[in-house]
């Protein structure tokens, strides 16, 4: 049996105010084969962001089991990175310091392996040698979530944790970085949980999307445009097809 990549099982997460109490995920299940990009996708609050944080460790739930290729999160920690909706970095070091960051942290492989790192995923990412120096004050948005995303790929993690990255981009920039995204997916053979409120994103990236209805997974669905995407992808057919379900699936979800 091929092992599960992500699994939760009837996982509840509680948010205590003073003496409320309010359920943020009520038994929710999903599984996440490895190699798949999985889209989480619904209105704020539902608790798309909610799950991916606890998946990652930085929140822990109140019932249920989450299990990362197998482990207790805990324990599995030095095989996921997360990448948040702000690139995050630290303004006084170089793209080449910030993105050496999680191996000072860490130190889980040896030094003399880094420098081919470094490069490799900078290289990944789109960084030319000129770029190495430069501080985020020197960089675009873009290139500061390149950045972010090379970061979090230095330590070669099996399982890549993204909530909303690219939000704050407008969208020629967006779905540059969609296909860089999925480029990496590609050369890596990474794991993708991506959270996100756009649509059309969503369905590009994806091999599965998951819609949540009030804490809850209301539909799974799949997404068998071939790999690898292209751009005239977006305007064919099939993807005005997934765009409509997808739609009306999120519709029902707010009702």
């Amino acid at each position: 049996m091929v092992q599960k990549a992500i699994e939760c099982e009837q996982v509840e997460v509680l948010f205590r105010r003073g003496r409320s109490v309010q359920k943020v995920l009520h038994g929710l299940s999903l599984s996440v084969e490895p190699g798949q990009i999985v889209t989480l996708l619904g209105p704020s609050g539902c608790g798309k962001s909610t799950l991916l944080k606890v998946v990652a460790g930085l929140s822990k739930a109140d019932g249920g089991s989450v299990k990362v290729f197998g482990a207790q999160v805990a324990q599995a920690q030095s095989k996921l990175a997360f990448v948040f909706q702000e690139a995050a970095l630290l303004p006084w070091r170089t793209v080449w310091q910030n993105v050496k960051l999680p191996w000072e942290i860490r130190r889980n492989f040896a030094e003399s392996e880094l420098t081919d790192r470094m490069k490799h995923v900078l290289d990944l990412v789109g960084f030319s040698e000129s770029d190495w120096t430069k501080k985020p004050s020197q960089l675009s948005g873009g290139m500061k979530m390149r950045a972010s995303i090379a970061r979090a790929l230095i330590t070669e993690p099996q399982l890549l944790l993204l909530d909303e990255p690219f939000a704050a981009l407008d969208d020629m920039l967006r779905s540059k970085l969609n296909d860089l995204l999925l480029q990496i997916a590609q050369r890596t053979g990474c794991t993708m949980l991506f959270v996100t409120h756009n649509i059309a994103e969503a369905i590009y990236l994806s091999h599965r999307i998951a819609v949540f209805r009030r804490g809850l997974i209301g539909e799974e669905i799949s997404i068998d445009l071939p790999f690898p995407r292209t751009a005239a992808m977006r305007s064919s057919p099939e993807f005005a097809d997934y765009y409509g379900r997808v739609s009306s699936s999120l519709m029902r979800s707010a009702e």
